[in-house]
């Protein structure tokens, strides 16, 4: 007797979950939220920032080019969103790229976004090596009031001529 009534009691907990679920299953039929990719630190994957990088000249101690980018969500339906900008290095920056690329995965504090939420100041490193077809790292931290923050390390590529190893910063604006 002893056995059926600890059985019971250790039943009871699975017999109400499976109870409560099927009670949560009843409601009306709420839309399917999106799937969202969790950072490790906590944020979460709201889309993917394109930078198209403009042609430019190091000026041995740095270099400024300009950037239009374009941020894609990972909500689906969700139109794309544009932004104008540029990319300032100080540090050693020698040679010559005619263009280039980069891509960041996009993350936030929520899963939310709107239009205009990635303008702001980005600032971190960069270093690059390019004979014809080159590679880049960089590291950017930043956004709108450090909500919004860019994959913190991206790879980019591009061509010309260029060896850097820069501070960096980058300023995005919304286009209009």
């Amino acid at each position: 007797m002893k056995k059926m009534l600890i059985l019971s009691l250790a039943a009871l907990p699975v017999l109400t979950s499976a109870g409560i679920t099927a009670a949560a299953d009843m409601t009306a039929a709420a839309p399917v939220p999106a799937v969202v990719e969790s950072d490790r630190v906590g944020g979460v994957r709201i889309g993917y920032l394109d930078c198209q990088i403009g042609g430019g000249v190091g000026y041995v101690l740095g270099s400024a080019k300009t950037a239009e980018c374009t941020f894609a969500s990972v909500v689906d339906g969700e139109a794309l969103d544009t932004y104008t900008g540029s990319i300032k290095k100080f540090g050693v920056d020698l040679g010559f790229t005619t263009k280039g690329r980069v891509i960041w995965a996009v993350f936030a504090p929520t899963a939310g976004y709107h239009k205009g939420s990635l303008g702001g100041l980005y600032g971190g490193a960069t270093a690059e090596a390019t004979l014809g077809a080159g590679v880049g790292a960089n590291v950017l931290f930043g956004g709108t009031s450090g909500a919004i923050h860019l994959q913190p390390v991206s790879v980019s590529g591009q061509l010309g001529l260029n060896i850097a190893a820069t501070g960096t910063s980058m300023t995005l604006q919304p286009s209009i």
